[in-house]
C-alpha cells in the first residue's frame, strides 16, 4: 500500500483515533507499543497510578504520516508549558544525538505542538511533566466521488454534487462472474456482495519461493470486484458478485483452466436459468482458438462477457480472449484521455478494442485490510468499469442481449475525446476513439436504431487479395464497404454464408492491402438481405414496397480500376452500376424504419464529411470519386469521411441515413 495522500482525493473514512476511554485489547495494544518502545532503551516507565501517558496511533497503516507526532499537553496547559515542553524535549534529543523539527504548536482546545522525529524520541517526549499523550498524524480525506466515477456520469448526467454517485439504478438485477483469482470477502466495500464458488482452476504457484500472504494472493481480485460493486468505489452497487478462480497468488492461469470455468459458468447459467448475467475476464493469454470458441459458446448461452484489452501496448487481436468478436473488448485511458501507459508497456489498442475506459490510477478496495484502498492501473480495471456499465443496462432491460449491450454502451460512449496519436499509425483508424459512459435512464419508448462499424485485418498486398468482416450475432448489416490506405481498392462484394452476410474487400493492384468495413445495427424486428444486380453493369434495387429499405451500396470493378458505386438519387431504392462493375444493394426492414440521403461534393478538398441530422443513424458510407484514387469511405460515428489518396480532383460523398419513426408522420427526405 502507498500512501493515499499521492493516490487518491477520497476514502471512506477517517482514522479513527484511539479515545481516553478506549477497550481493553484496543488499550493494551497500543500503550504495549509505546511501553515496549521505552523499555527497549532500557527507561522504567511512570507508575501508571500518576496521569495516564498515551501513544496513539493511527489504525491505518497507509493513513499514517511518517514520523510525524501531534504532542498534546494536558488541558488547561499555557503558551508557556508549550514552549517549555519544547526546549526540554529538543535538549534530550540533542543529548542523544536525535534531530526533531517542530513544525507547529496549538494553544487551543488541545494545547500542545506537531513534531517531526524519529520514534526513538517518543519515549523523551511521552515522559514530560505537561504531556498527556500524542498522537500519530495522519491523512484526512476529501469524500468526493473518485475521478473515474465522475467521468462516467459527466456526458449525460448533471452532477452538481462531486459526492454523490448516482447512476440510474444499481445493477441490483444482474449477476457478475469474476474469473480472476481470490477476493477479500469481508472487505467493507465487498462484504456480502461477493459469492466464492466451489470452482478452482488456478495453477500452482511457480518456483520455490512463493509469498502466499492472503493479501497478496487477493489482490487483483479485491480491487476488480470494488471496481464492479463496491460500496463506494463501484459502479453497480447492488450487482452480486460470483468468483471463479482461474489465477494464482502470482496473477497467472491457463487456458485448461479458463475453459473449466467457462463450462463451470455455463451449467450455472443453464440450471439456475439466469437471465442478466455478465462474466468478467480480467486477463489475457496468446492468441488461443480454443478460448475464443468457449467464450463465443458463452456469448450465445445468452451473457456478457467483457474482457481486457491487455496491457502490453499491441494489436489486442493478437491475444485471447480479446481477439474473439463476440467478446466486449476494452482498452484503458488516463484522467486526461490519453491510452493509459505503464512502464514499456501500456493500453492494447486495434480494431479487436469495441471501446475505451478508465483505466489509470482507478482508487477500490485493498486486500492489506478490511477498510483499505489502493489505486492500480490497467485494462484490468477499464474492463471492470464496463462489466459495471453492462449490469446496470440489464437491470433496465433484463432480455437484453450481449450484443444490444454493446451497442448501448456504444451509443452513449463520449466519441473522439481519446488523443490516439501514440497509437501506431496503422492500427489508429480501426481503433474505435469512444470512452465508457454511463447511459441515461431509458426512455418509455427507447426503441433506436444502434449502428456500429467492424473492421477487418488487412489484407495482402498481392492484388486481388481479400479481407473479410461479419457482424456479431444478433446484428444485421446495413452496409459494407472497403478502405485502402493508398486506394488501390477494387471494391466490394457480400456474400450470404449462412444466416449471417459477410462483408468481402478486394485489394487492387499495386496497394498495400485492404479493410473490409461493415456496418453493423440493432432495433427490433431488423431484418436485412442483399440483392445483386441482374448482371454486370445493371442496377441493384430493393423490392417495391414502403416496407423495403435501402441502407448501403456496394461494388466491385471486374478491371483494374477504382469503383465509385452510390445510391439512385432519383431512386432511392437502387444502387447505381456502370460498365465492367457489379453492384449489391442492402434492403432492410424494420417497423417504422425510415431513411434519407445526404451528398456533399467537393472539387479540391482532401476529405469530405457528410453528418446525418440529430436523431438519424448513419448506415451506410458511400464515396465517389472525382478523377483521384480515394482511400475508401470511413464511417465515424454519425458521419461519412471520404478522403482523397492523391490530393487532387476531389470527391464526393454519400451518407444513407435511417431511424426508427417515433410516434410521427414520416420526414420527407433529405437530398
Amino acid at each position: 500500500m502507498h500512501s493515499l495522500l499521492d493516490l487518491m482525493s477520497w476514502a471512506l473514512c477517517l482514522c479513527a483515533l484511539l479515545p481516553l476511554a478506549v477497550s481493553a485489547q484496543d488499550y493494551s495494544e497500543d500503550h504495549e507499543m509505546i511501553l515496549d518502545l521505552i523499555r527497549q532503551d532500557g527507561i522504567q516507565p511512570e507508575p501508571e497510578s500518576g496521569p495516564s501517558n498515551e501513544f496513539l496511533r493511527c489504525n491505518k497503516a497507509a493513513w499514517r504520516v511518517p514520523g510525524q507526532y501531534l504532542v498534546v499537553l494536558r488541558q488547561g496547559s499555557q503558551a508557556s508549558h508549550v514552549q517549555r515542553s519544547i526546549r526540554r524535549l529538543q535538549a534530550k534529543a540533542t543529548r542523544r544525538g536525535n534531530l526533531l523539527e517542530v513544525l507547529r504548536t496549538f494553544s487551543g482546545s488541545s494545547p500542545g505542538f506537531l513534531v517531526k522525529m524519529s520514534s526513538d524520541v517518543l519515549h523523551l517526549a511521552v515522559k514530560l511533566p505537561h504531556v498527556e499523550y500524542i498522537e500519530e498524524d495522519s491523512f484526512l480525506f476529501a469524500q468526493s466521488v473518485p475521478w473515474n466515477l465522475q467521468r462516467l456520469l459527466q456526458p449525460h448526467y448533471t452532477v452538481p454534487d462531486t459526492r454523490k454517485y448516482r447512476p440510474p439504478n444499481d445493477g441490483g438485477k444482474a449477476e457478475v462472474f469474476l474469473m480472476d483469482g481470490s477476493v477479500r470477502t469481508f472487505h467493507r466495500e465487498l462484504e456480502g456482495r461477493v459469492l466464492v464458488t466451489d470452482f478452482n482452476g488456478a495453477p500452482k504457484e511457480d518456483g520455490l519461493r512463493v509469498h502466499r500472504r492472503t493479501s497478496q494472493c487477493d489482490s487483483h481480485g479485491t480491487h476488480t470486484a470494488g471496481v464492479v460493486s463496491g460500496l463506494d468505489s463501484g459502479v453497480a452497487r447492488g450487482a452480486a458478485i460470483n468468483l471463479v478462480r482461474v489465477l494464482n497468488c502470482q496473477g497467472k492461469g491457463i487456458v485448461s483452466g479458463a475453459l473449466a470455468a467457462i463450462e463451470y459458468i455455463q451449467a450455472i447459467l443453464l440450471a439456475r436459468g439466469v437471465a442478466s448475467a455478465v462474466v468478467l475476464m480480467p486477463f489475457i493469454g496468446g492468441f488461443s482458438r480454443t478460448l475464443n470458441t468457449a467464450c463465443r459458446e458463452l456469448v450465445a448461452s445468452g451473457a456478457v462477457v467483457v474482457a481486457a484489452a491487455g496491457n502490453l501496448r499491441d494489436d489486442a487481436c493478437r491475444y485471447s480472449p480479446a481477439a474473439e468478436p463476440e467478446v466486449i473488448t476494452i482498452g484503458a485511458v488516463t484522467s486526461e484521455d490519453q491510452p493509459m501507459a505503464l512502464g514499456a508497456g501500456g493500453t492494447n489498442f486495434g480494431r479487436c478494442v469495441d471501446l475505451f475506459a478508465s483505466g489509470d490510477d482507478i482508487v477500490s478496495a485493498s486486500s492489506d485490510c478490511a477498510t483499505c484502498f489502493t489505486p492500480r492501473s490497467g485494462t484490468s480495471q477499464a474492463a471492470a468499469h464496463v462489466a459495471g456499465l453492462a449490469a446496470v443496462i440489464l437491470s433496465s432491460s433484463p432480455n437484453a442481449s450481449s450484443v444490444q449491450v454493446l451497442q448501448k454502451i456504444l451509443r452513449y460512449s463520449v466519441r473522439d475525446s481519446i488523443n490516439l496519436l501514440s497509437v501506431p499509425q496503422t492500427h489508429r483508424l480501426p481503433t474505435p476513439n469512444l470512452l465508457a459512459a454511463m447511459p441515461p435512464p431509458p426512455a418509455s419508448d427507447d426503441t433506436e436504431l444502434l449502428c456500429r462499424s467492424a473492421w477487418s485485418e488487412k489484407s495482402g498486398a498481392l492484388s486481388r487479395d481479400r479481407a473479410a468482416i461479419r457482424c456479431r450475432h444478433g446484428e444485421e448489416m446495413m452496409s459494407c464497404s472497403s478502405y485502402a490506405p493508398d486506394g488501390a481498392r477494387l471494391g466490394e462484394t457480400i456474400i450470404n454464408t449462412g444466416p449471417r452476410m459477410e462483408c468481402v474487400a478486394h485489394s487492387g493492384p499495386g496497394g498495400r492491402g485492404v479493410h473490409a468495413v461493415a456496418r453493423c445495427c440493432v432495433t427490433d424486428g431488423l431484418q436485412c438481405w442483399v440483392h445483386g444486380g441482374p448482371e454486370h453493369g445493371r442496377d441493384a434495387e430493393c423490392a417495391e414496397g414502403p416496407q423495403h429499405h435501402l441502407t448501403g451500396c456496394s461494388s466491385r470493378f471486374l478491371a483494374e480500376v477504382l469503383p465509385d458505386s452510390r445510391p439512385h438519387h432519383s431512386n432511392r431504392k437502387r444502387c447505381l452500376a456502370t460498365e465492367g462493375k457489379t453492384s449489391a444493394a442492402v434492403c432492410c426492414h424494420a417497423p417504422d424504419l425510415e431513411c434519407q440521403l445526404l451528398e456533399h461534393i467537393t472539387s479540391d478538398d482532401l476529405q469530405v464529411e457528410v453528418s446525418c441530422p440529430p436523431g438519424w443513424t448513419l448506415t451506410d458510407c458511400s464515396a465517389v470519386s472525382l478523377g483521384s484514387a480515394l482511400q475508401g469511405p470511413v464511417a465515424k460515428g454519425n458521419s461519412c469521411l471520404v478522403r482523397s489518396a492523391t490530393g487532387v480532383n476531389g470527391a464526393a460523398g454519400v451518407a444513407t441515413c435511417c431511424r426508427v419513426r417515433k410516434n410521427a408522420a414520416p420526414a420527407s427526405s433529405v437530398h
